[in-house]
């Protein structure tokens, strides 16, 4: 049980780091060799364009943030295109990658957290298109708070209707509670989940909105679309007591105070944030497959669950195949299922996946690369019925699509 011992011992090591751009547990080389921590700058945002070419946007080696494309899947790629940011800093650290979503009407829009001058502070940023990623305005700051607080780890998704949905993760009420509390430990734990939506390409806002308070700090939020309820999310939340478990609410909930669901119950006690957020997609027979890490009974691993329609769990939650296992993603077409992450032995970094034909009933597990070269946490993309991964090292972008 080594093992799970160094990888406790490197979460909370890593959660006292939170908002740094740790990327692996410490320990994950079965207690021998601690995992290296990638520099930052190597996280990408990858979307499939209307005409079927693969956009990825991520930084270059002198933090200027790009754009490139692919028409043959990753097999080659065209040159990089620099976008102008007016000098922003980006953050491109995993958890906290730039994103790229495609709408209708040639709508295009990039985003990215711009670190602020104090430790743990951002803005959203956003650049948008509407003649299909040719042209992209100058960047501009999303939320209508601009406090120099924590704005940051923001999800984006176009719905079905066209509009522009983006969360993110906010301090605004919790400083707001530490200064009704003059200065004392306010009341208030974590952070909260903030959202808005544009109807027209990001050209124009609703107001910000509030999905929940007690959000995590510092992990990702998961986002899809429903056939019955819209988009939903899920979040890694502080439950009463500091529990660090996942949460889970559609975003017609914006602004109307609803308590959300809870969406996992490993109790896992922590006073930190572990950096290392959730994964979602929706299930063919109703409800949802879920990825996520957590403490569980003393087991420190990346699990496997079901949530129902309103996001409770259901069913059996179980381990991922492999110990070292982190910063999965999930995937599903249909009755097909794929998981992927990340796992480094103390040498070599590999992506692996767990596959299903039945709806997760059973899964095969599968290599599918690997690498010596630092890397960041491979994402699962869709093109239609297909789903491919996207995973970048120092000197290479690489696809692989997933097979069943």
């Amino acid at each position: 049980m080594m093992h799970r011992a160094a990888v406790i011992t490197g979460v909370l090591v890593a959660a006292l780091l939170c908002g740094a751009a740790w990327a692996q547990h410490a320990g994950h080389a079965g207690g021998q060799k601690a995992a290296r921590k990638p520099p930052a700058g190597l996280s990408v945002g990858a979307a499939f364009s209307p005409a079927g070419e693969l956009w990825v946007t991520g930084l270059d080696e002198k933090a200027n943030l790009f754009v490139q494309t692919s028409r043959d899947l990753g097999a080659s790629w065209g040159p990089r295109r620099i976008l102008d940011i007016q000098g922003d800093p980006v953050s491109a650290d995993g958890e906290n990658r730039p994103k790229i979503a495609f709408g209708p009407n040639g709508w295009v829009v990039i985003s990215y957290t711009k670190p602020l001058s104090k430790p743990f502070t951002g803005d959203i940023r956003m650049l948008r298109s509407d003649d299909g990623g040719r042209k992209f305005s100058a960047p501009f700051t999303v939320h209508d708070d601009r406090q120099l607080i924590t704005h940051r780890f923001e999800s984006i998704l176009f719905d079905r209707e066209g509009n522009l949905n983006v969360l993110w993760v906010d301090k605004r009420d919790a400083e707001l509670a530490r200064a009704r509390e003059a200065g004392k430990r306010a009341a208030y734990d974590g952070a909260a989940i903030y959202g808005k939506i544009s109807k027209d390409g990001a050209r124009t806002f609703g107001p910000d909105l509030k999905q929940a308070d007690y959000s995590c700090e510092c992990c990702r939020i998961a986002m899809v679309e429903t056939p019955q309820a819209g988009i939903v999310a899920l979040w890694r939340h502080v439950f009463p007591g500091s529990i660090r478990d996942h949460a889970f609410a559609p975003l017609s909930a914006l602004g109307k105070g609803q308590a959300p669901a809870r969406a996992s119950v490993d109790e896992w006690k922590l006073d930190a944030c572990p950096h290392h957020g959730p994964g979602m997609a929706n299930a063919s027979t109703g409800g949802f497959h879920a990825v996520w890490f957590g403490l569980r009974k003393g087991d420190a691993a990346v699990h496997y669950g079901r949530l129902s329609a309103g996001g409770n769990p259901v069913g059996q939650v179980r381990d991922l195949p492999d110990e070292r296992a982190e910063h999965a993603d999930v995937a599903a077409s249909g009755r097909k299922v794929a998981i992927v992450w990340r796992s480094f032995d103390g040498e070599r970094t590999s992506v692996r996946s767990w596959v299903s034909g039945d709806d997760g009933a059973t899964f095969v597990l599968k290599e599918l690369m690997s690498s010596t070269e630092d890397n960041d946490h491979p994402r699962l993309v869709a093109q239609g019925a297909d789903n491919y991964v996207v995973w970048r090292t120092e000197r290479d972008i690489h696809v692989r699509k997933i097979a069943w």
